[in-house]
């Protein structure tokens, strides 16, 4: 693929991934007829999903935006895990979105 379109790909989309460097080599790596599969990806954004998290964490709504429907109905079921789970989420659920993009990226 193109290194300009990806270094423009990377640099609007750059907060999605924990590594642009990962993401940057996969992306040289595809073939020109995947760019609109690149482009069309529904990229999970950390930030709105932390607020999220820290808003109404505790029903599990975080989780199943990331797609971790058991982790989700968990918490729904126990209150965040009386909370103590709710906390911890706060702190990983930026780098869950994150390890999601990437594996959206790396199944292209």
């Amino acid at each position: 693929m193109d290194a300009q379109k990806v270094d423009n790909y990377i640099l609007s989309n750059g907060k999605f991934f924990e590594s642009s460097q990962q993401v940057k080599e996969k992306l040289l790596a595809l073939d020109e007829s995947k760019w609109d599969a690149v482009q069309s990806l529904k990229l999970k954004d950390p930030t709105m999903i932390l607020i999220i998290s820290i808003l109404i964490g505790s029903l599990g709504i975080d989780r199943f935006m990331l797609g971790d429907t058991g982790m989700g109905v968990g918490k729904l079921l126990t209150c965040g895990g009386l909370g103590i789970w709710t906390i911890i989420d706060w702190f990983m659920v930026m780098g869950a979105a994150k390890a999601k993009n990437l594996a959206a990226i790396q199944q292209l």
